[in-house]
């Protein structure tokens, strides 16, 4: 394959049916079970997964699209598609999307795709709506030039923002039909930039739950609770500086952290000089706030091999605008632990 004539037939089939398709998909709020535990009901799952399906019959005829739904679980696509050899390269995306969140700007929003200065903004283009898309397309244009593949299934969920907790059983479920793949690609990652090829070679794993803290049955006024009753924002604060050195972000237990391969970290100084400053600048910082850290090198290494926390959401405290003087019953924080890729999940599961 030469990359100009590949462009010049990915290029056009990008904007003339892939856009418009991701532009229909963007208006679907697909969310999965954590977010829309009606999501049978609500079928916008099913609507999402329905016009992928449709999409791929019509542009790449000749493939096997099915959709595979077991009762309890969100669905998954299988598209199957014959190759030379044996050989056998297994594709990963996901169709459904974060939820909506709020802090849009004027004029767009989570369903409403609009087009801006040549991007597509609305939730779920980019993770993870693009996969399916971008996997005909590459296909398309291999077939295009002559060029030769070997056996591609791919294997498409609905349930990757929940924790994909019905990935393992369709993957089992469909093992025969998968096949010994010699080869995974996922279609769900990023890039340091658009002037070269990136390939991603390890992901942290996750730990995520609810942290809650409750010291009443209802709320009372501060003015005669507190100094009595304990607050439950500092008792979240006690039991999250037990896990977090508040001061420098790096998590305190050891069995978090592991040893990272001296060719990872070589890497992560390689990828250090390609991006400069680019490392954070994809970020929208506001004045005067800045990395955790001036290292490049350091910083690359805190996002893809030491464990992190984040606070991702809370409840039981009111938005500031309604905030009185009550001292509130519990508060709530959804925690986000990131963990190093060669970190053993059944270690993670006995703390």
């Amino acid at each position: 394959m030469e990359v100009e004539k590949t462009r010049a037939i990915v290029d056009p089939f990008w904007d003339e049916a892939i856009l418009p398709a991701i532009a229909r998909y963007i208006e679907i709020p697909c969310q999965s079970q954590l977010f829309d535990p009606e999501w049978k009901a609500n079928g916008h799952i099913t609507r999402a997964v329905s016009l992928a399906a449709k999409w791929v019959a019509e542009h790449l005829p000749g493939a096997k699209i099915e959709v595979v739904e077991e009762a309890g679980r969100t669905p998954v696509l299988l598209l199957e598609v014959a190759g030379d050899g044996d050989d056998t390269v297994l594709l990963y995306g996901h169709l459904d999307k974060q939820p909506p969140m709020s802090g849009w700007d004027e004029g767009l929003g989570p369903w409403k795709p609009v087009f801006r200065d040549g991007k597509l903004y609305g939730r779920g283009g980019a993770d993870d709506g693009y996969a399916i898309f971008a996997i005909v397309g590459a296909i398309k244009a291999i077939h295009a030039q002559g060029g030769k593949h070997g056996r591609l299934v791919a294997l498409i969920e609905c349930g990757e923002e929940s924790g994909s907790p019905d990935l393992a059983h369709y993957v089992n479920l469909l093992s025969d039909r998968i096949g010994t793949p010699g080869l995974v690609v996922c279609l769900d990652s990023g890039c340091g930039n658009y002037d070269q090829l990136w390939n991603t070679t390890s992901l942290r794993g996750l730990s995520a739950g609810e942290l809650k803290v409750e010291v009443l049955s209802e709320g009372i006024h501060s003015g005669s609770a507190s100094g009595i009753v304990p607050s439950t924002f500092r008792i979240l604060r006690m039991l999250l500086d037990r896990l977090e050195d508040s001061s420098t972000g790096l998590l305190k237990p050891g069995w978090l952290h592991v040893k990272i391969p001296d060719h990872r970290v070589r890497e992560a100084e390689r990828t250090a000089e390609v991006l400069g400053q680019n490392v954070f600048g994809e970020f929208p910082f506001v004045t005067g706030a800045t990395p955790i850290t001036n290292d490049l090198v350091e910083l690359l290494l805190h996002r893809t091999w030491r464990p992190t926390l984040s606070v991702t959401g809370q409840s039981g405290m009111p938005n500031v605008s309604q905030a009185g003087s009550v001292l509130r019953p519990f508060t709530s924080l959804v925690l986000s632990v990131r963990l190093p890729p060669t970190l053993r999940a059944e270690h993670v599961g006995t703390r």
